[in-house]
């Protein structure tokens, strides 16, 4: 039986993509926010409060935590495009996630990643062949990747949170 806290595998985390990677690497990144419109809008409450598993967030945490997620991958992004390698600050997801902008209404964080993701697209698409092999250090993972990485990184981010989603809405 696969395991409810990683329907897709785990995360990959290449340093290089081909061209068609990174182009279904943006692909994902663009398609989510409506994806995700699409499997959560008009849900009530109850389902937006079922967690995905046992012990897991609920729905409306797992859309959240996409946009706090996501906002951190963008500033990722432009610190790797801006500084010569330098190293991202952490975050505690799951504190995070207990924070009390986790019990909202997940209108919000849909709307944010409507258009943080438009931005985001933009950018990656903007990019020269340089600028994907770009490198940030993730301090608490002894990491160096490339922006190629952080690319293929949460285009499975998204992926595996819709997959998550899909366990509970259907």
């Amino acid at each position: 039986m696969t395991d409810p806290r990683f329907p897709l595998g785990p995360m990959p985390q290449p340093l290089t993509l081909t061209p068609e990677e990174r182009a279904e690497a943006v692909r994902a990144i663009r398609t989510l926010p409506a994806e995700l419109r699409a499997a959560v809008g008009g849900q009530p409450d109850a389902v937006l409060d079922t967690p995905y598993r046992d012990g897991g967030w609920t729905v409306r945490q797992v859309v959240h935590h996409l946009a706090d997620s996501h906002m951190n991958a963008v500033v990722r992004l432009k610190l790797a495009l801006t500084e010569d390698r330098p190293t991202i600050k952490p975050y505690e997801e799951g504190e995070w996630a207990r924070l009390p902008d986790m019990r909202l209404p997940v209108a919000p964080s849909l709307s944010l990643l409507d258009g943080l993701h438009v931005r985001w697209t933009a950018l990656l698409e903007g990019l020269s062949p340089e600028d994907w092999r770009r490198e940030w250090t993730h301090p608490a993972l002894g990491q160096t990747y490339t922006v190629d990485t952080l690319a293929a990184m949460y285009a499975w981010h998204g992926r595996h949170h819709l997959a998550h989603i899909r366990r509970v809405v259907g």
